[in-house]
């Protein structure tokens, strides 16, 4: 018996129907505590975490580094994030006060908490207004007090190469919460910032004193160097320049670390749900351990010994491309900051010839102010050059404090970095 042509087409629309069925039929909602990796991430794309497809949750660049280059994720719940008191409150509190300049690309009228807590998508000005709360209103409190982290240095083929000790300070001048103002000092000032190191012997007392300004004015920055013992004021351009050894410039600290105006364009290219450390899960550092498991958030047993060990969970997030002056070393950068707060998990930057050079992924936590609030902060940061083959990892410390009652301004300045190193 002979079959016609519709006959056949209908055979093959019905199996696919049916193979289609059944492919949907076979997806499955992945478990926490499952471990994505290169071995299994084409037969789990299809499956959901927390209803969401694999497939959406692992961003492009994500998806090429399990695939290509060893990186492993361990799946996780979602937990809600604790924001501070007085950060909700200031926010509501100054509500609708800050405008975005688009001829001068300034904001006026920002007084303290999330100068723009509502930001439209179809809004021309999104990303611009998403960065400038970046800027002024990351969920840290008045100051971050940092007297020890580590940096690691890691190789993809010998592992731990070496660690370095640095302590961190920032005091911020404006913004400030749960004062009697949000001011501290005339208002030219935004933010004050130590910077230096501690350990090794070699390096101790090597490092730099910031003070970022308000405006589009570039930031004065001095340098100990110890070479001839003395501090020396650096150029405007330092806030692009890398930090010591690492895989990291300053414009790297917590991903973006640049006035909103140095960067000449920034691009909304959407909002999604993404995989990231929102809650660290794995202590950053054990000081009861010695060797390599004293880090344990990162697994520096195993090649290519910079993955985190902390789980990544489901968090909706805008994704900025921001696009660098001409002297910048990257040509640009794509960031993921989460939707509720203005803070960035992950980024990629560019070369110049705008092929993909680094990836940067920062591991978030909550932390109890001194005062008894609630602050954010990074537990890890993966700064790692896959052109280089190396990897910067930063680390946090027990010690580390937010909003330490009985700092100043004074305390951050360049005689306290000069005797420092003078230590």
């Amino acid at each position: 018996m002979k079959t016609s042509i519709s006959a056949l087409k209908g055979l093959v629309l019905g199996c696919g129907l049916v193979w289609s069925l059944g492919q949907t039929a076979w997806a499955a909602e992945l478990n926490p505590g499952t471990v994505i990796s290169a071995t299994n991430i084409d037969q789990h794309l299809s499956d959901t975490f927390e209803s969401t497809p694999l497939s959406d949750l692992l961003t492009e660049k994500v998806q090429l580094l399990i695939r290509s280059e060893g990186l492993t994720i361990r799946l996780k719940a979602s937990e809600p994030i604790k924001l501070g008191r007085d950060y909700l409150a200031a926010t509501e509190a100054n509500r609708g006060k800050a405008t975005y300049n688009p001829d001068t690309r300034m904001v006026e009228g920002w007084v303290a908490g999330i100068p723009f807590p509502d930001v439209d998508a179809d809004d021309p000005h999104a990303a611009d207004k998403l960065i400038w709360n970046h800027n002024y209103a990351q969920p840290v409190k008045n100051t971050q007090d940092y007297p020890k982290f580590a940096f690691l240095f890691v190789d993809e083929e010998r592992g731990l190469e070496r660690v370095q000790n640095w302590t961190f300070l920032r005091y911020y001048m404006k913004g400030r919460l749960g004062e009697d103002g949000p001011v501290d000092g005339d208002g030219e000032i935004f933010h004050k910032t130590l910077l230096y190191a501690t350990y090794p012997n070699d390096i101790r007392g090597l490092g730099v004193f910031t003070q970022r300004y308000d405006s589009p004015k570039l930031e004065d920055s001095w340098a100990y160097l110890k070479s001839v013992r003395r501090t020396r004021r650096l150029s405007g351009g330092a806030w692009m320049d890398p930090i010591g050894g690492t895989d990291q410039l300053n414009d790297d600290i917590e991903i973006f670390n640049a006035h909103p105006t140095w960067y000449p364009e920034y691009r909304l290219l959407g909002k999604r749900r993404i995989l990231v450390i929102a809650n660290a899960d794995t202590p950053s550092w054990d000081e009861s351990a010695s060797g390599d498991a004293a880090y344990p958030i990162v697994d520096l047993a195993n090649a290519p010994y910079w993955n985190p060990t902390a789980g990544w969970e489901p968090r909706d997030v805008w994704v900025i491309e921001a696009i660098t002056p001409p002297e910048h070393p990257y040509s640009k950068k794509v960031m993921y900051m989460d939707v509720e707060f203005p803070r960035f998990y992950l980024s990629e930057a560019y070369d110049r010839k705008g092929d993909f050079w680094k990836f940067f992924n920062f591991a978030l936590g909550t932390m109890e102010t001194e005062d008894g609030d609630n602050a954010i902060y990074s537990a890890a940061g993966f700064s790692l050059d896959y052109q280089r083959r190396h990897g910067t990892v930063f680390l946090s410390h027990p010690s580390w404090k937010m909003n330490t009652p009985g700092i100043t301004a004074d305390d951050v300045s360049l005689s306290v970095l000069e005797r420092a190193a003078a230590r």
